[in-house]
């Protein structure tokens, strides 16, 4: 306690320093102030909330990713406001697959849940990530969607699943919350296609013929995501007027990248290159590793997220986990490559790994005997699918 106790005339003397901290140690000790509101020493460090925004089959079409043809004010404000990852990636190209890597922190193909619509049984000793939250004192919601290519879902991983709110945490109580999207799914376009939208001059990408039906697509899927860039908005404007933004780190992402052919199921960029923007409220600022408006080059994929989240919310990180934290006291050195896989994608088997680093991308196909445009009925939904087919 600082003191010093010194023998002196046959007796014990205290001198002046040990009492003053002896008497301030049991003051702290029993003082009902510091038992009931938790003095400076034995009030529990803040922790910070956390919400997901997920959007789904949306590559970065994006204002502040460099699209001109995007008309995303939202999204490019919450950029300026937060940290934009340029090299952010989903592990497969697949919403089931994909989710399933993100909700363990664990490569789907370890757990033999890299096919579509597996709902294997995984070991028992992975969880689900929001579990741990829990059990550290957080309030775990899931508005709408878990969809996690497993069995059985984990019912004590989620305080609330399908309509989760946060509000309905007890007062005080750090949240993890998992708002998703679905405007941008790949079924917005299966229907109601606008033939005339074709003559909007927005440019495709080299590798699709342009045909009428394949220009009005893209057109129609830059209005799907101006309609998804105002709800994503929205729930932003929601946590400001509930007064927790200050108190929240907000992550926006998509679940991998697509929407039109060659996109959603491939392991190229365009199908598992993402968006992914963090903001970090004021009062958790010192925990951004960059100031707001920054766009860092550092490589990040979706098994990293589980023990990101973790870290940010001061939980131990499980050994199992294959992933490497990027935020937070636990955060990891830059990692030089990210993996990705495609397995059975609906009906159709496959087989693909993939190594990418900040330039360059590997792709392995272990059964080049298919064919690369498999058919796939819901992928034949797409009016811009078929044409192409027939160009061919």
């Amino acid at each position: 306690m600082g003191g010093e106790i010194v023998k002196s005339h046959g007796g014990i003397q205290v001198r002046r320093s040990f009492v003053l901290s002896l008497v301030a140690t049991l003051t702290l000790l029993f003082s009902p102030l510091s038992a009931a509101r938790g003095g400076p020493r034995a009030r529990k460090q803040k922790r910070p909330n956390i919400l997901w925004i997920v959007t789904e089959d949306n590559s970065p079409f994006f204002g502040c990713y460099g699209d001109k043809n995007a008309v995303t004010p939202n999204l490019d404000k919450f950029a300026s406001q937060g940290i934009l990852y340029l090299n952010a990636f989903a592990n497969a190209p697949v919403c089931a697959p994909a989710r399933s890597t993100i909700i363990t922190g664990v490569y789907a193909p370890s757990m033999g849940t890299q096919h579509m619509r597996s709902r294997n049984r995984i070991p028992s000793f992975i969880r689900l990530f929001p579990r741990y939250l829990r059990e550290a004192g957080y309030w775990c919601s899931n508005h709408s969607k878990t969809d996690y290519n497993l069995t059985p879902v984990d019912r004590k991983a989620w305080d609330e699943i399908r309509r989760g709110e946060y509000s309905h945490r007890r007062p005080g109580q750090p949240f993890f919350s998992v708002y998703n999207i679905g405007t941008t799914h790949e079924s917005s376009l299966h229907r109601g296609l606008d033939l005339s939208l074709a003559k909007e001059n927005i440019p495709i990408p080299p590798y699709h013929p342009p045909t009428t039906e394949i220009r009005a697509n893209w057109a129609q899927y830059y209005k799907v995501i101006t309609k998804m860039d105002r709800e994503v908005g929205a729930i932003l404007k929601r946590l400001e007027r509930d007064g927790l933004a200050d108190d929240t780190i907000v992550f926006y992402y998509a679940d991998h990248g697509g929407i039109l052919p060659r996109s959603k199921r491939f392991l190229y960029d365009s199908g598992v290159h993402v968006p992914m923007i963090v903001r970090f409220g004021k009062n958790f600022a010192h925990l951004a590793p960059h100031p707001p408006g920054t766009k860092t080059d550092r490589l990040v994929s979706f098994v990293d997220l589980a023990p990101t989240i973790l870290s940010l919310a001061g939980v131990e990180i499980p050994s199992y986990m294959q992933g490497h934290a990027f935020l937070g006291k636990a955060a990891a050195e830059p990692q030089p490559y990210v993996y990705c896989f495609r397995g059975r994608m609906d009906e159709r088997y496959d087989f693909f790994r993939l190594v990418h680093d900040k330039k360059f991308a590997y792709i392995r196909n272990y059964m080049p005997h298919r064919i690369y445009g498999q058919h796939l009925l819901y992928l034949w939904r797409m009016p811009a699918t078929r044409p192409w087919e027939k160009a061919y």
